[in-house]
């Protein structure tokens, strides 16, 4: 199946002067998690090319089997620098969209109109969105058919407050994902600081930290296998 993935072109904290993007574990375990089942991925981000990468998630305390393995895949390195205008996208050429996360997401794809048309067309179709750690803030703007939140009343999971705090970001991000989400109605959910958690709500998969890429993933996969039992 084709899958969606999509990454923010953002890269400034705030105004910290620090740099920040997309997180690398987020990207590389759900890739492998994808690929290796089999499914063809397409990379986009709002201005194409290559996105930024959050510095922090690339330092030595950081890597996993999963981002060495990506970093030395000049496959995967040549997709990451050829990504795709998300503006040209159409959700109708795709099974699944997946949003991996680090803190760019928060400025630029959290009020994306083409994010918004792409999760929204997804999800109309009968097809699964699966997002994880700050990359639910794209569901900011997401509206069902009723013109409502799409989170409202549907179980989700995201990098919380706490999470925030520990990271020392609480006041340099543009909004607190977690009380976004729940100013919208949205049934919260976390596991620990840190610890693996991830929420399955129909179509729409979330998933709380960096822990929780790889699994998120292999949610979106359940469900894209569900899904063909089905077709």
């Amino acid at each position: 199946m084709n899958i969606l993935i999509v990454l923010t072109s953002h890269d400034e904290l705030g105004d910290t002067g620090e740099k920040t993007g997309f997180w690398l574990e987020e990207l590389a375990a759900p890739y492998y998690v994808l690929k290796d089942a089999g499914h063809r991925l397409a990379l986009a981000s709002p201005k194409g090319g290559k996105p930024p990468l959050d510095p922090r998630s690339d330092s030595e305390d950081s890597q996993t089997e999963d981002t060495k393995r990506f970093k030395n895949d000049p496959e995967a390195q040549q997709a990451l620098a050829t990504t795709k205008l998300l503006s040209e996208m159409n959700p109708a050429d795709f099974d699944a969209v997946f949003y991996p996360g680090g803190h760019g997401p928060l400025w630029d794809l959290a009020s994306s109109e083409d994010s918004k048309r792409i999760v929204e067309g997804t999800l109309r179709s009968g097809k699964p969105v699966a997002l994880v750690c700050h990359a639910p803030a794209v569901l900011k703007i997401v509206e069902n058919e009723e013109g409502k939140p799409i989170v409202e009343g549907r179980k989700v999971t995201g990098f919380t407050n706490e999470e925030e705090e520990q990271v020392g970001l609480t006041d340099v991000v543009p909004f607190l994902l977690e009380d976004c989400l729940k100013q919208q109605g949205a049934e919260w959910s976390q596991g620990g600081v840190f610890a693996e958690h991830v929420v399955a709500d129909g179509l729409l998969i979330t998933g709380q930290n960096p822990p929780s890429s790889g699994p998120t993933a292999q949610a979106l996969c359940k469900a894209l296998a569900a899904k063909g039992e089905y077709a």
